[in-house]
């Protein structure tokens, strides 16, 4: 009998053992199948597009000749789009996540709000198009601007913000609220020096994410007639705008019957990679720094 367990006993551990190499190979696989892929992509782009980035391209002006068509309108559109997006998503995000989990009283409501927050980051982008479009084009009437452009990609990437600030507010743990309303501390000065100064790398990490979202998003801005057209420069939220994926959209497009096209979309690729390596580059070195201090 007791060689029997002990039978099995080695027969369950080679299997366990078996299991574990086979998982690991499965995950191994996974991540250098997503990798290959990946830098396929990113050779690609760099070996067509990396001849058309210099400074004339960089810093001129879009034209229907593609030796001379340049992306500083979409450059600048791009800036003048994360002006108002990330104030705006920052205040009203953290400011309703906060209202959520600090002051709403629990119940059916809150959690009636909640679940649909949760649903509504999963939503289509191009719906958050035709609501911008109806809104803020249409019964604000205030067109193809910046401002509309960037209230539209607002209430894109909120629910992201929300459910991310929520869940680093709840991840703090209970004890310090509580030191802290017993030095007589009111609630908003608990939020305001405790519990927000220790939330704020997992807020940070949801703002990235949704940032980086927003900054590569199309669907919205074709849906609100953001144009690809020969315009000024933005010099103001209320100018009217163009770019980056709007422009790498469009040429793409215009790709199928002028080849050179497929070289500025390329370029343009390249250069929305390194404007969002440099957001995220610089968000997670704040992120970093809050958490060495809180």
């Amino acid at each position: 009998m007791k060689q029997l367990n002990e039978k099995q006993h080695i027969r369950r551990t080679k299997r366990r053992l078996f299991l574990n190499r086979f998982s690991k190979s499965i995950f191994m696989l996974s991540a250098f199948f997503g990798l290959f892929f990946l830098a396929v992509l990113l050779v690609k782009v760099v070996t067509e597009g990396i001849g058309s980035v210099n400074f004339n391209f960089l810093t001129g002006k879009l034209s229907t000749q593609p030796e001379r068509a340049g992306i500083m309108g979409a450059i600048l559109g791009t800036f003048w789009l994360m002006l108002v997006v990330a104030p705006v998503t920052m205040f009203v995000g953290v400011g309703t996540a906060i209202y959520l989990e600090m002051y709403a009283k629990k119940g059916r409501l809150v959690s009636f709000i909640q679940t649909n927050i949760s649903n509504l980051a999963g939503v289509p982008s191009i719906v958050y198009g035709i609501l911008g479009l109806t809104i803020f084009v249409r019964v604000l009437d205030l067109g193809n601007i910046v401002l509309a452009g960037g209230l539209t990609m607002s209430l894109l990437i909120l629910p992201i913000v929300i459910v991310a600030s929520q869940e680093a507010i709840r991840s703090i743990p209970f004890f310090l609220s509580e030191a802290s309303y017993g030095l007589g501390a009111t609630k908003w000065q608990t939020i305001q020096r405790v519990i927000l100064p220790a939330a704020l790398p997992g807020i940070l990490t949801g703002a990235i994410l949704s940032l980086s979202r927003a900054i590569g998003e199309t669907a919205p801005l074709v849906v609100i007639g953001i144009p690809a057209l020969l315009i000024p420069f933005p010099g103001s939220i209320m100018d009217r705008f163009t770019v980056l994926p709007m422009q790498i959209y469009y040429w793409t497009l215009d790709a199928s019957l002028v080849a050179e096209y497929a070289n500025l979309a390329a370029a343009t690729i390249i250069v929305l990679l390194v404007a969002l390596f440099i957001l995220n580059s610089t968000a997670i070195i704040i992120r970093n720094k809050f958490q060495r201090v809180f």
